[in-house]
């Protein structure tokens, strides 16, 4: 078996090693510094005798090297070959699941029932799954964030060592989970915990009376010394993949430091926009929204006198021992109508409804309104004491039954009650409905 080094040995860049097998572009080594991909940790990048390296994966545990092209002759059986890993990516890895392992130790210390559900490394960002009694919301970011980079700030100690399992398992608040941690066990008995900090991360030193350790985990992946190593970190964003999952995304190095300076740069645009600080955001922000809410009202007001106006505007005409007052509206859409209809049914309208056919100068009994516009509708209100009957007749004006005249006629569909209904989809001119309602 050729289990990677890398782990115990993260700082090695370049080494040597014999070829023991080729296979194509895969080559297996007698020992090897290459980080085979494993438990959301991507594989090194590197070269072999100066050929690219395609992947780096265990199988049948060997690890083997997958090169991005047929190897030259000097890489054979039994040939000593030199390798180098990439040091940029591998910098960047481990101090991104070091840094994974950071956010899980703060989420010690704001989360209940926390459980650990894998983590992944990607170029741009990390992400870390973590399952909790609650879903986390903005401020538990911010405080997971805030504890984070702290820990970065305090320059804890990173350690690494194989225990038997049983020992490991009985290590207290111990992360421990083999499906998304396959790295940590390669194959033996022994389970290789990562601890930052002192002692564990449950109570005092194992063998002493240290402060509590900030994180404590089983993990095969690479790491930093230190945690001052990561540099800063900026979460991202949150999501629920799953039932009770809740999936932390962040950034380090490069990307978390652009990050913040975009979101500086937003935030100093805002308070510049808003005439105020940038801690004084918040406050700044609810007055605009209160005044926002505020011109909302008067202008839903002012749209519904508007409104209420127009449908007052209505030619009236008698039917059946009613008067309605019909006509077409533009701008508008059903729900809008509701409230200017039963205000003008109540006398509201200034100057009441507009001789016509019919003429009256006081409220109408009912009103029709036929939506003008690309979705012809018809909104038909009847005032409370009016109310009952049919649409041919009988004791007064049914709006339901008026509508589902109107959608017999025209196509379309729509419903309601007695004083109020609806209907939509008219295959016709909305002057044409105007009209029928007149006549029928």
């Amino acid at each position: 078996m050729t289990a990677s080094r890398a782990p115990a040995e993260p700082e090695v860049r370049e080494f040597e090693a014999t070829v023991e097998s080729v296979d194509g572009r895969e080559v297996v080594l007698n020992e090897t510094f290459f980080y085979a991909e494993s438990g959301g940790q991507p594989a090194d990048r590197g070269t072999i005798d100066g050929v690219l390296l395609d992947d780096v994966t265990e199988r049948d545990g060997r690890v083997v090297h997958v090169l991005s092209e047929e190897p030259t002759e000097s890489v054979a059986v039994g040939e000593t070959v030199s390798a180098v890993v990439d040091d940029a990516f591998r910098t960047y890895c481990a101090r991104a699941h070091t840094a994974s392992h950071v956010l899980y130790g703060a989420a010690r210390r704001t989360c209940e029932e926390l459980g650990y559900a894998g983590f992944d490394i990607s170029a741009e960002k990390v992400r870390v799954d973590l399952t909790t009694a609650e879903p986390l919301d903005d401020a538990d970011l911010v405080e997971l964030e805030r504890l984070a980079n702290r820990a970065v700030w305090d320059s804890l100690p990173v350690s690494w060592e194989a225990l038997p399992e049983e020992s490991a398992r009985a290590i207290e608040g111990i992360a421990f989970n083999t499906k998304t941690e396959e790295g940590a066990m390669s194959g033996s008995e022994a389970v290789r915990v990562v601890t930052i900090g002192g002692g564990d991360a449950g109570g005092a030193d194992r063998e002493s009376d240290a402060a509590p350790a900030w994180d404590v985990a089983a993990c095969g992946g690479t790491h930093v010394r230190n945690t001052s190593e990561i540099g800063p970190i900026s979460v991202l964003d949150r999501s629920n993949p799953g039932e009770g999952v809740t999936r932390v995304e962040f950034a380090v190095g490069p990307t978390a430091i652009d990050h913040d300076a975009a979101v500086h740069a937003a935030a100093l645009d805002a308070a510049t926009g808003l005439d105020a600080r940038v801690g004084d955001l918040p406050d700044a922000v609810d007055r605009l929204r209160g005044e926002v809410d505020r011109l909302e009202g008067e202008l839903r007001e002012a749209r519904a006198d508007l409104l209420t106006a127009r449908l007052g505007e209505f030619p009236t005409v008698e039917l059946d021992g009613a008067t309605w007052a019909v006509g077409t509206v533009d701008g508008a859409d059903p729900n809008d109508l509701r409230e200017p209809a039963e205000s003008l049914l109540g006398g509201d309208a200034a100057g009441g409804a507009a001789d016509g056919e019919g003429t009256t100068g006081d409220a109408p009994d009912a009103v029709a309104a036929v939506g003008a516009g690309g979705a012809p509708f018809v909104v038909v209100a009847v005032a409370e004491g009016a109310a009952g009957g049919d649409a041919a007749g009988g004791e007064g004006p049914d709006a339901g039954a008026v509508v589902d005249a109107v959608t017999d006629e025209f196509g379309g569909g729509g419903g309601g009650g007695p004083t109020f209904a609806q209907g939509g989809g008219l295959d016709a001119d909305p002057e044409d409905v105007a009209a029928w309602l007149r006549d029928r």
